[in-house]
């Protein structure tokens, strides 16, 4: 404030003295006529001097001080005329940016003062247009020109850094002069005046690690192999000073936080260089053993660890995996551990980064190795088999206790257990066997049959006993072996037939055989004839040596007529041992073939059947025949039933349908198109039996009976031989009331129904809200003659009239 204050005084006191006076620059042009009259005199920079100019205004641009702050209005410059006497007939008047409220003009001497202080921030110049006119009779005596006043600059302004604090990094181990991040302070002062915007950067905290250019405010780093793990934030505190950094200059300040970035110039380190471990010998293959951990100084991907195993004793057992998130060694099992073979293991673990920089290798090598000792730790077990499956043959039909194996297993642990063995019972259901607990050997407790099971799969349980919940099991496979007990058959019924004209030598038959039993060897068959049909002058039997047979015929002229079929006995013997045999007769036919030999028929009646007509064909002739037949008869029912239906099959009121018909309506001609009788009581319709699609043929009805009612569209209808004048009045009401009176009824035929019961029956009503009230007594006992079940009603009302006049008497 000081250096501001002593800076305005200066100036004040250099315009006074009029060492400081407007600046003028040449003449740009002639704005007004230019009288020859010589004009004002120019001082610049403290040299006295005159220049003619051959104009009238004597001004180019002005300067006034920004931030002024004396008491008077500060004096901007003078404009002044060559017309101007100084007998006060000129008047100069000013207009343009801030007339009049930021600067003012002595209408008389030309005088242009500011009012009040100006910022040279804001606005940096204002343009004005002065004119000179008479006084009396304010003519323009001069064209109006235009000038600029600038603000002169102060340095009222200190750098500031736009963008602060600001956040660098820089690797670690950096040599001296890395290139850390620039800076730049914006200084608002005029930089085309003065030093007032010429910026100086410096550090005032920092040091020694940071240096900055004082021009380019760029950052640097000042000190060589600055190690993260020692110190990875520091806080740099840089200033920048406008006036070229000299006294008096203004300054300001910002924060720069700069992070040392890792690099991999540490290598990974064990904790210690022996790790125990122990691990029990039922641990399962995979499972985890143990972890170790080589520990990196370095973060992120540098401090990524491989862990391997040196090949060496107990290498083999156990292998080794990276944790992904927190770089620790997991030692896993890779095959079965066991106590009793070995008790401990030792082998070497080595450390390493995955990731190297080459600029770092002079520093040594990175790894690391550490000893890792595992002790197996013993755990009761249970017994292990000597195999881990067994196989046994036994024949079948063996003598049941026989022994046909055993099994071993026993127990490896230090204490070395009894075992005791039994058979799953859920392997052997049936108990087809049976195993001596201590021995272990197996024998049968049932006759084996191989038909029936050729193969038992049974489950042998061997326990400890000074620990019965520790068991094992093994599998047993027993095979039934065929023993031969069941003779050879035919392995198919053979339906063999020999034509009438098959030559002698000729093969009719080839046959095999089968055998429920299962020689180890295979199945070996032999055929011959029967030995009672061994001099057989029809067939005999030719063994092919393959398990197959032939029948040949030894003749020929074989006839149906004469023997329709021959039987021969074939005897088969398998190949033992013990040899069975069986004799199985074959039966022949004699049949009718072709020349080729093709069956033709061997039925003897085909031969008396037509050539090319066999009997099956007859036999679909017939059934198609029958079908037809069936076809027919079906249809003419259909027919004839389909004649005898009624146009309405409904069992309910004929009163409660409406029949549709699709012909058209006869006119007031038409006296059939409806039955009136649907009019009438349905008990006497349904008792006279009418058809209502035909024409009913009964006598005429009596004079008087028949009504004809007349509709609007002239609708006749004819009611029945019954006495039907109470209906016949109400139709006729009906009509008269509804149609007759309304003029809108439609001029086409129509029909009406209408519900109406009839004035009522013989016996009235029986209901008592509408029966008349007799003084007389009525005589009820006409109910009990309608049948059993008006017998109870008539009752009723016959204690109601005795009580009835029983209370008429009292009162009386």
């Amino acid at each position: 404030m000081l250096t501001r204050n002593c800076s305005l005084l200066l100036l004040c006191f250099l315009m006074d003295r009029g060492l400081l006076s407007p600046l003028h620059s040449p003449p740009q042009g002639r704005l007004g006529k230019d009288p020859p009259r010589s004009m004002l005199g120019l001082r610049r920079n403290g040299v006295q001097g005159f220049q003619r100019v051959k104009r009238g205004w004597v001004w180019n641009q002005f300067f006034v001080l920004e931030e002024y702050m004396g008491s008077d209005p500060q004096y901007v410059g003078k404009l002044h005329t060559d017309l101007d006497k100084g007998d006060s007939v000129v008047k100069y008047t000013l207009s343009g940016d801030g007339a009049g409220s930021i600067f003012t003009i002595d209408q008389t001497t030309g005088d242009i003062h500011a009012l009040r202080s100006l910022d040279r921030e804001e606005k940096p110049y204002y343009t004005l247009r002065a004119q000179a006119v008479d006084l009396d009779t304010g003519r323009p005596l001069e064209p109006e020109s235009e000038f600029v006043i600038k603000v002169q600059d102060i340095n009222d302004n200190e750098p500031k850094f736009l963008e602060g604090p600001y956040t660098a990094s820089v690797p670690e181990m950096s040599p001296v002069g890395t290139y850390v991040m620039q800076v730049t302070a914006t200084d608002a002062d005029d930089p085309t005046y003065g030093n007032s915007a010429r910026v100086v950067y410096s550090i005032l905290h920092g040091q020694p690690y940071f240096s900055v250019d004082p021009k380019t405010g760029v950052i640097r780093t000042a000190l060589p192999n600055m190690d993260r793990e020692l110190k990875e934030l520091y806080q740099v505190l840089i200033q920048a000073k406008d006036m070229g950094g000299q006294l008096g200059g203004l300054a300001g300040t910002t924060t720069i936080n700069i992070t040392l970035s890792d690099v991999n110039d540490n290598p990974p380190r064990f904790s210690k260089s022996i790790f125990h471990l122990r691990v029990p010998e039922s641990s399962p293959v995979g499972s985890s053993v143990g972890r170790i951990k080589a520990h990196d100084l370095d973060i992120g991907k540098n401090a990524e660890v491989e862990y391997n195993i040196v090949p060496g004793d107990g290498g083999t057992m156990f292998d080794i995996t990276t944790n992904e998130h927190n770089q620790e060694g997991i030692i896993v099992l890779k095959k079965p551990l066991d106590y009793e073979t070995k008790k401990a293991y030792t082998f070497k673990v080595e450390a390493s980064n995955a990731h190297l920089d080459p600029r770092f290798h002079n520093f040594g090598p990175y790894k690391d190795m550490a000893t890792v000792k595992i002790n197996v730790l013993d755990v009761d077990e249970p017994p292990v088999f000597s195999r881990p499956s067994y196989s046994m043959d036994v024949l079948e039909d063996t003598v049941v206790g026989t022994v046909i194996g055993a099994v071993t297993a026993q127990d490896l642990d230090a204490g070395s257990s009894h075992v005791r063995y039994s058979i799953d019972w859920k392997s052997d259901l049936d108990s087809y066997f049976g195993i001596d607990p201590v021995m272990g050997t197996i024998s049968t407790n049932q006759l084996l049959d191989r038909e029936s099971i050729s193969q038992h799969n049974i489950s042998i349980v061997a326990t400890k006993v000074n620990n019965p919940v520790l068991t094992s099991k093994v599998a047993v496979t027993v095979h039934v072996l065929d023993v031969n007990e069941f003779p050879p058959e035919f392995a198919v019924p053979y339906e063999t037939f020999v034509c009438e004209n098959a030559k002698v030598g000729q093969v009719i038959q080839t046959v095999s055989a089968t055998d429920r039993d299962l020689p180890s060897s295979g199945q070996k068959f032999s055929f011959k004839s029967a030995p009672a049909d061994v001099r057989s002058k029809n067939f005999t039997v030719r063994d092919f040596g393959n398990n197959t047979a032939g029948i040949v015929a030894n003749r020929s002229g074989f006839r149906r007529r004469l023997q329709e079929m021959y039987f021969l006995p074939v005897a088969i013997e398998d190949g033992g041992p013990p040899v069975r045999s069986s004799t199985g007769t074959l039966t022949i036919r004699v049949c009718g073939c072709d020349t080729e030999g093709t069956l033709l028929t061997c039925s003897p009646e085909a031969i008396f059947l037509p050539v090319g007509l066999s009997t099956g064909a007859l036999i679909a002739i017939l059934l198609c025949i029958v079908i037809l037949l069936v076809i027919v008869v079906l249809y003419v029912g259909l027919r004839r039933q389909k004649k005898k239906e009624t146009l309405m099959t409904s069992k309910e009121d004929i009163r409660d349908n409406v029949i549709h018909y699709d012909d058209e309506g006869g006119g007031e001609e038409d006296t059939h198109a409806f039955d009136m009788g649907t009019l009438r009581n349905p008990k006497a319709v349904k008792e006279n039996g009418f058809r209502r699609d035909v024409k009913p043929e009964a006598p005429p009805c009596p004079q008087g009976v028949t009504a004809t009612v007349a509709a609007p569209a002239a609708v006749n209808a004819t009611a029945g031989c019954h006495d039907n004048g109470d209906i016949r009045n109400y139709i006729r009401q009906r009509l008269r009331g509804e149609n007759d009176a309304d003029g809108s009824a439609p001029p086409y035929d129509s029909l009406a129904t209408y519900a109406y019961e009839g004035e009522g029956s013989a016996a009235e009503s029986l209901s008592s809200i509408e029966s008349p009230v007799a003084d007389g007594d009525e005589d009820y006992d006409y109910l009990s003659e309608w049948g059993p079940r008006f017998k109870t009603l008539a009752g009723i009302f016959g204690e109601q009239d005795s009580q009835s006049d029983t209370t008429t008497e009292n009162k009386l």
